[in-house]
């Protein structure tokens, strides 16, 4: 199973949107706190967008926490995390 990396502010709603939706699928996940500025400015550069949470699979920018819902609802969040399901 691929990492899941996020992004997040202990005051973001959204932030707590995606953590629940992770932790009812059982998934675990690395979350960077985005507060200082180091670490926003690493996670614009690595996203290109200054909102959070910002969530990536591996190496793939997912995008924030309606992104991530979408993809869940698609039933593409499973095959995200585990590329052999896709083929």
């Amino acid at each position: 199973m691929l990492e899941v990396t996020m992004y997040t502010t202990s005051t973001c709603p959204y932030c707590r949107n995606a953590k629940r939706l992770l932790n009812e699928k059982g998934i675990r996940y690395t979350e960077i706190d985005a507060q200082s500025a180091a670490v926003r400015s690493e996670m614009v550069n690595r996203s290109g967008r200054r909102t959070v949470p910002q969530i990536f699979i591996g190496n793939w920018h997912v995008g924030g926490f309606d992104d991530l819902a979408q993809l869940d609802s698609e039933g593409g969040l499973d095959k995200a995390l585990n590329p052999r399901l896709a083929g």
